[in-house]
């Protein structure tokens, strides 16, 4: 998700570089407003389109002044050229969603710059004008009622297209700086601004970006209430899709019916995806979808394997995929097909836990379910053939969960692997290296 909307943050930078030019001064463009607005005022001259374009680009123009004349991606050198005259009130290092910036403050704006000295984020400490692009667009808006001739379509939609980019560019620095409430709300704002008469053009990214914005905010642990979030998501993700806009290898479809089923309707999450699959038969991301899908549902097992295949086509090295195989096998009883698979995750990733978990939890549990067999076994014979094959099981799963254990950097896994090998241990206490084993995991399963 984040690949995509930083590819196109890198796209915009580059147009952003190649258009760049003088900006205004504060104080010209705060002039600029006041004449043209005197002049939108004026009964005669307010039925002139030209009047409302020219308002329409002093709020442009106020919106760019605080910003200064960088632009991102330059380097600090290019900018002591064009910025000689600017004066660096105060420098100071800035953490953002894990990166360090050097942040160059000006009187109107912050300057971010990266570790290769490139400057990444603009960031407006003061306004000109509240809200300048939205009362920019109102502007044009006018401009085309008043426009009966359309004798100026073109520089209308072309005033409409640059607002749209600025709310674009607005959303990409809300989104650098953590702010994704804002960015998700700009997205929104590029959008209609894109669709607005005579520009007419249908913005899908900023509708995808919108509504993963939301999805990610759905996702933030801290999130109050995620229903808003997973509801505009789902709103925005279907505005794209249904303008053709499935995103990478048909990410669309996948983010869709994750919506779906977080907002409880199981069905059309499955629509989604079976959707998606058709249209994207080697998309992984829709792949695990519909595997989560079927495990979840325990609808149609067998069809999972067929799902699981494609998806270890397309990752042979995924551990977790055999896993998953390994648990689907585990729950329709095919104990030696599970095992095969848990021991495939671990051989493809040996420092994955979870191969050995489930190698580990399975020989358990049969050991458990061979113990109460035993315990009504009434032939003697049968009993103690019962409890050889219960100790061989609960001796096998320490190995497994010994190895999850020593590779796993989870504290709360390792608690739990520490409770089963403390039971399995307990057990076989009168060997001395389990009575040593049992010492060692019952001290961390009671956390001392």
């Amino acid at each position: 998700m984040k690949k995509i909307i930083i590819a196109l943050a890198l796209l915009a930078s580059v147009q952003i570089a190649g258009a760049q030019q003088q900006v205004k001064t504060v104080n010209a463009a705060k002039g600029a407003i006041e004449s043209a607005l005197k002049a939108a005022q004026n009964a005669k001259k307010a039925t002139n389109a030209a009047t409302w374009i020219k308002l329409g680009e002093a709020y442009l123009d106020a919106y760019a002044a605080p910003l200064g004349n960088g632009w991102v991606g330059a380097s600090e050198t290019e900018l002591n050229l064009v910025m000689a005259r600017d004066k660096v009130l105060g420098t100071r290092e800035e953490e953002v969603n894990g990166q360090r910036y050097t942040v160059k403050s000006y009187e109107n704006a912050d300057y971010y710059f990266n570790g290769n000295g490139q400057l990444a984020i603009i960031k407006a400490t003061k306004q000109v004008e509240e809200n300048a692009l939205d009362k920019a667009l109102d502007a044009f808006k006018k401009a085309a009622a008043v426009d009966e001739k359309a004798k100026k379509t073109k520089d209308i939609a072309e005033g409409i297209k640059t607002i749209s980019s600025k709310f674009t560019d607005e959303a990409y620095t809300a989104y650098t700086l953590g702010d994704l409430a804002k960015a998700s709300d700009c997205f929104e704002k590029a959008a209609a601004a894109a669709g607005v008469a005579p520009n007419s053009q249908i913005d899908t990214n900023s509708l995808y970006n919108a509504g993963l914005t939301s999805w990610m905010l759905s996702n933030q642990k801290d999130s109050v209430d995620a229903i808003p979030w997973l509801n505009r998501a789902q709103d925005f993700f279907g505005k794209a899709l249904a303008n053709g806009y499935t995103g990478e290898d048909g990410e669309v479809y996948a983010k869709l019916a994750d919506v779906a089923g977080r907002l409880g309707d199981k069905e059309l999450s499955k629509d989604y995806l079976e959707k998606g699959f058709s249209a994207f038969p080697s998309s992984q991301g829709i792949l695990v979808g519909l595997i989560n899908y079927y495990v979840a549902s325990g609808d149609n097992p067998k069809e999972i394997f067929k799902l699981l295949d494609l998806a270890k086509a397309n990752e042979p090295n995924n551990a977790s995929l055999y896993y998953v195989e390994g648990n689907i096998h585990k729950e329709i009883g095919e104990d030696d097909a599970a095992m095969a698979a848990y021991d495939k995750c671990a051989e493809i990733n040996p420092d994955y836990e979870f191969g050995y978990v489930g190698k580990g939890i399975l020989l358990y549990n049969k050991a458990v379910d061979l113990q109460e067999k035993a315990s009504t076994e009434m032939d003697d014979a049968k009993y103690l053939a019962l409890i050889q094959d219960f100790e061989t099981a609960l001796k096998g799963c320490v190995e497994p969960f010994e190895k999850a254990f020593e590779v796993t950097k989870d504290n709360a896994i390792k608690t739990s692997i520490a409770q089963y090998l403390k039971n399995a241990c307990f057990r076989f206490r009168a060997e001395p290296e389990y009575q040593a084993k049992y010492d060692k995991y019952n001290a961390v399963a009671n956390g001392e």
